[in-house]
């Protein structure tokens, strides 16, 4: 039962981050279109059909609340698919709130916790104030053309109204009648309507009742265009489809809404449909009742169903109907029960476990390269130690393969947290009447799934910050020579072994002197110190615990809560966050990090007679350390590195760690590393070599150490500590008391 469960959350979470995908769509056209009232079809028909999606896969798993909500918002959406409802900001506010207390349900059934009622009958009782379902009033504009009685007789309710809605804004009809191969007949189908899709809106098509044969069918397909018939004709037109113009009716001619005769239903081959949207079925969990899309050809499917074996007695189409009902049909050639999806669902618990079975293979790997050079240095084994070479070779490219295949399939797109992202900025923009164009770039950029979902709530957090202490109200935006609109950029891409992750606005900036000022205030730096700090350290004290330059406080932020969080969990990754601003123009807030942390490539290295292992993704080279060429400048050891100037830490002294007597080497070296744009040289005793490692957390009793991301296996039963590069190039690098303080709070355990 617990894996049907977490088979439904995570196929639910797919539908609902779909579901918010559209109505963000909606949101931005809503914003950046006409008016309001039109929505996009297409996107609000999206929609709809992931929530009766969702309501179906609730009900068949007896999530109560969740169903219930899924059937209120349905009709709402139904409501605006059918014209009854405008698409207002009020209207999405609501439809967003669904997507919002979708999550908690989620999360309320992982934790196994009972679902959210309170949550559920506030949004049900939002949903139908916004709902209202007036008549149909006016004049029927069905009625000034000469269309079928048996075409308007299976239009379902969705699709009569989209025909009055084309009629009423005056587009043109048009009558298409094409020719489809019964093999090819779904690819054909969606080549056309690919085709058409620039010029107009396909409404509907049916069978035409006549033309079609044992092997293929004819349909006619009603289109609504702003082109004119030539147009059409050189862009759709073929030697299996002839376009011709829907005539208006006469004075004094029939109407369009007579009822047409019994015989139409005979005539095409089925029944007629139901003309207003069914109740969620429970066999149909994956969007595919009759919602009125054109996503699937509906009607061709339920009049093939006699001569694809699948509807049983009936006539046929083009032929199928005049045979003898006591000779059996033949069996259907080319039917497959075979499944088309070309993916898995699997749990990312199991691919740790695979992960960790990796790293263990790969100490046995340097175990046996150990073994085969002690072997191979033997004369008289010369023989078994090329062999064992061999085998030492094949097992390390079929592992590296493996590795490599693993960490692939950790990998996920960032759009899938920059997604939410856009949400919250919705949100907020809308509740403190800020005006806020969010721009998204590099969504497609991959990472480690655990990663991505660590992001989450840094990513909140300095969006809320941008919002709050950067953007300004409309009033101060138009005294500044700005748009009304804000913007936060929202930009990811891939740099090496890292990613990097940019947020920016074009607000007011941060004030360094406020800054300066609030930390004189708390007495983290004298008023002497304040005047010798770079502009760096100066905004390096936003990310201390506490610290706030806003002298209000409200529901947004004014705590001093928020950044501080984004700097710990940052670093929890193994990343570092730069900020650079400047007064009247913005801010941009820089986060650099490792794509994946499961298993990574480290630089053994010896300080004081102790291995430690450092993550190569952060070192850039590593040279012969040459005392004669250290010089010291403001009390920081340095040295020049092809003419730039070098910091340097002793990371014995560092660690505070006494040397084991005998363990001092002649000769020394320097790995450089690089975390960002930032570079220090860290002076190590000597260098193990390379090895891939899996990072194991150090638990609670040891979480409070700093300067170390975790411990891992080193071969021969040897563990060591992860030196984690960020906090140390942050503690090194810092200047002042101050800057100190803030490294501090990362590496606080010197002597670990």
């Amino acid at each position: 039962m617990v894996d049907q469960r977490d088979e439904f959350i995570s196929e639910a979470q797919e539908i609902i981050e779909g579901l918010s995908r559209d109505l963000l769509a909606l949101d931005a056209a809503l914003k950046h279109g006409p008016g309001s009232g039109a929505p996009d079809h297409e996107l609000v028909n999206d929609a709809f059909r992931a929530v009766h999606t969702l309501k179906g896969l609730a009900s068949l798993f007896g999530v109560a609340r969740m169903t219930t909500l899924s059937h209120h918002l349905e009709d709402l959406l139904d409501d605006l698919r059918l014209g009854r409802v405008d698409l207002t900001p009020k209207v999405l506010d609501v439809l967003f709130r669904g997507v919002d207390v979708y999550g908690r349900i989620l999360s309320a059934l992982r934790a196994g916790e009972p679902e959210p009622q309170r949550e559920v009958e506030e949004l049900l009782m939002a949903l139908d104030a916004a709902a209202s379902r007036p008549a149909f009033a006016g004049v029927n504009p069905l009625a000034e053309y000469e269309l079928d009685p048996g075409l308007l007789a299976v239009l379902t309710e969705y699709e009569e109204h989209r025909l009055r809605t084309n009629l009423q804004q005056g587009v043109a009809l048009f009558k298409i009648r094409v020719r489809f191969e019964l093999a090819t007949i779904d690819t054909a189908l969606d080549s056309l309507k690919a085709k058409a899709k620039p010029h107009g809106e396909i409404l509907t098509y049916l069978p035409s009742g006549g033309g079609g044969d044992a092997d293929s069918i004819e349909l006619d397909v009603l289109l609504a265009s702003r082109q004119t018939l030539d147009v059409l004709t050189t862009e759709l037109g073929d030697t299996n489809v002839t376009i011709e113009a829907v005539a208006r009716r006469g004075a004094g001619g029939r109407t369009a809404q007579s009822d047409p005769p019994d015989t139409v239903y005979a005539t095409v081959g089925m029944a007629p449909r139901i003309t207003s949207p069914p109740a969620a079925p429970e066999d149909d969990l994956h969007g595919n009742a009759d919602t009125g899309s054109f996503n699937a050809p509906r009607v061709v499917i339920s009049a093939l169903g006699s001569i694809m074996g699948g509807g049983g007695g009936g006539g046929g189409i083009g032929g199928g109907g005049g045979g003898d009902d006591d000779v059996p049909e033949p069996p259907p050639v080319g039917l497959s029960i075979r499944g088309v999806a070309q993916t898995v669902r699997v749990d990312i618990r199991k691919l740790d476990h695979l992960m960790n079975i990796v790293a263990e293979l790969a100490i046995v790997r340097g175990a046996l390269g150990r073994v085969t050079d002690r072997v191979r240095a033997s004369p008289e084994q010369r023989e078994l130690g090329m062999e064992l070479h061999r085998l030492h070779r094949s097992l390390d490219r079929h592992l590296s393969d493996m590795q490599g295949g693993i960490l692939e399939v950790r990998m996920v797109p960032l759009g899938q947290v920059f997604d939410k992202l856009a949400r919250v900025v919705r949100q907020i923009s809308r509740e403190h009447d800020k005006d806020i164009n969010l721009v998204i770039t590099g969504a497609e950029t991959e990472v480690d799934k655990l990663i991505v979902e660590e992001l989450s709530d840094p990513l909140m957090h300095m969006i809320r910050n941008a919002i709050d202490h950067g953007i300004e109200y409309r009033k101060q935006r138009n005294g500044s020579g700005k748009p009304e609109a804000g913007t936060i950029a929202l930009n990811a891409y891939q740099k090496g072994n890292h990613v990097v992750i940019e947020v920016q606005d074009d607000g007011a900036g941060i004030d360094e002197t406020k800054v300066l000022q609030q930390a004189i205030r708390r007495g983290l730096v004298t008023e002497s110190e304040a005047s010798a700090l770079l502009q760096r350290e100066i905004l390096s004290f936003i990310f201390l615990p506490g610290f706030s330059t806003k002298e209000g406080v409200d529901e947004l932020s004014g705590r001093g809560v928020g950044m501080d969080i984004v700097k710990t969990n940052i670093g929890k990754l193994g990343g570092v966050i730069d900020v650079q601003s400047e007064l009247g123009i913005g801010t941009k807030m820089t986060v650099t990090l490792p794509i994946t942390l499961a298993i990574i490539s480290a630089l053994v290295v010896v300080v004081a007679g102790r291995r430690y292992a450092l993550p190569l993704a952060s070192v850039l080279e590593a040279l012969v350390f040459d005392p004669g060429a250290v010089r010291n400048i403001e009390q920081r050891e340095v040295m020049s590195l092809r003419g730039s100037t070098l910091p340097l830490c002793r990371l014995d002294a560092l660690f505070g760690l006494a040397p084991i007597e005998g363990s001092i080497p002649a000769r020394r070296f320097v790995v450089v590393v690089g975390v960002g744009d930032h570079r220090l040289g860290c002076v190590v005793d000597s260098l193990i070599g390379q090895q891939d490692i899996v990072i194991k957390a150090l638990g609670k009793s040891l979480q409070g150490v700093r300067g170390f991301s975790g411990a891992t296996e080193l071969g021969d039963q040897h563990v060591g500590l992860v030196i984690d590069a960020p906090s140390i190039v942050e503690e090194v690098l810092a200047t002042s008391e101050a800057s100190r303080l803030l490294g501090a709070r990362r590496l606080g355990g010197g002597a670990a």
